[in-house]
């Protein structure tokens, strides 16, 4: 994946990942060591946590959709590795948090799920 066409964002919005009964599987071993590998780099790259454990939920029985949005997330990486938050000396940050919950929002097992977003002056924090 290192010639790979970068892309700016993780996930689209039209994409909606479910167990996708009647797609094509792939092979469970290299589906597993690519959402393992993703799962360590989420310690440094806060922004890809909730894309990687949403395709982790699939591990069991991964099929070409769930796939094709963890190679996503890797052309997301190839395409913003250089962007990095830099804070000014001597200015004073504020710190604003928001959060939102959707209640029985997924589709498979009708789950609530939540987010929050936190904002340091202009600069995000994931």
């Amino acid at each position: 994946m290192d010639k790979c066409k970068a892309i700016n964002t993780l996930i689209s919005t039209s994409c909606q990942l479910d167990q996708d009964h009647a797609g094509k599987s792939v092979d469970q071993s290299k589906y597993r060591g690519l959402i393992g590998s993703l799962l360590y780099l989420t310690a440094s790259r806060r922004a890809i946590m909730f894309v990687v454990c949403l395709c982790a939920e699939y591990q069991y029985d991964p099929k070409e959709s769930h796939y094709n949005a963890a190679k996503r997330i890797l052309k997301y990486l190839q395409g913003t590795k250089d962007v990095e938050l830099w804070y000014l000396n001597n200015v004073s940050l504020n710190l604003t948090g928001f959060s939102n919950s959707d209640f029985a929002g997924r589709k498979i097992d009708r789950k609530s799920t939540s987010g929050t977003f936190h904002m340091l002056g202009s600069s995000l924090i994931f």
